[in-house]
């Protein structure tokens, strides 16, 4: 499908006004399922113009309303780039950290780390997760130590009083440390869905040099980036749909690594 009747039918789905266009063009199908995968998803719709980032710029195709529109021809070019990225790290079993703490993340994120075994973060970021690493390691062994305790009934020593203070310190470390289990190294990379919610973890691995990738709307400051993919943050459908695509290129990467590893044993 050529650029041109993309646009124009993205342009007549945002209520863009158009001058009329050549009617041979306008009577071309729409082929390309994955840009239009990204319209249905609202991954186009960014904010409005006076909160862009200058940095957005190139990436912004035009305004319906005042509201910008991402240019989805490179939504999905730098989409591909951050995919392909994601699985030469896991196909080398490197570990990607997902952050997602805005509402529309949590549930996605934490369903897709979970599925493929990687930390993640879905409550408010902990300040030196990455930069005071071993602070962290720390605190969810001391976290695994009181649940395994608490296993084996290690609890029954205690006072009633010391058992419930116990419980709850275990309910306040779970709520912090959860999905950090799997994070028994510092990882190779770190996703973000939202860079005005979670800029403190970019900025953390930038200082560590760990390749960050992140969804960018209108008002990120895509410098801050080494794996910029542009798109609505803020709508469930479009998170949904990024963060899934996260999720399929590390299976992806996994399957890459299991068969290396299959091939080195038969060797």
């Amino acid at each position: 499908m050529q650029t041109a009747t993309f646009y124009i039918i993205l342009l007549r789905m945002t209520d863009i006004a158009v001058e009329k266009s050549n009617s041979a063009v306008l009577g071309q199908p729409f082929t390309d399922e994955e840009l239009e995968a990204l319209l249905k998803a609202g991954v186009h719709l960014g904010h409005a113009k006076s909160k862009n980032h200058p940095s957005m710029q190139p990436f912004i195709f035009g305004l319906r309303n005042n509201i910008s529109i991402i240019d989805l021809t490179k939504t999905k070019e730098k989409l591909h780039q951050a995919l392909d990225f994601i699985k030469s790290v896991v196909a080398k079993n490197g570990i990607i950290l997902l952050v997602g703490t805005r509402p529309a993340a949590k549930k996605i994120v934490a369903e897709v780390a979970e599925k493929s075994n990687m930390p993640y973060l879905t409550g408010r970021w902990i300040g030196g997760a990455l930069t005071n690493f071993k602070v962290i390691v720390k605190r969810v062994e001391y976290m695994e130590n009181l649940e395994k305790e608490k296993a084996e009934g290690g609890f029954e020593k205690y006072t009633k009083k010391e058992r419930l203070d116990k419980d709850e310190e275990i309910i306040r470390l779970q709520k912090m440390f959860h999905g950090l289990r799997p994070l028994k190294r510092l990882p190779e990379a770190v996703f973000v869905v939202n860079m005005i919610e979670d800029e403190t973890p970019v900025r953390e691995a930038k200082r560590l040099k760990i390749p960050s990738i992140a969804l960018t709307d209108t008002n990120s400051n895509v410098s801050l980036l080494d794996w910029p993919i542009p798109s609505n943050d803020d709508a469930m459908p479009a998170v949904k749909y990024m963060v899934e695509k996260i999720g399929q290129a590390i299976e992806e990467g996994k399957k890459t690594a299991e068969a290396s590893k299959n091939s080195n044993v038969n060797l």
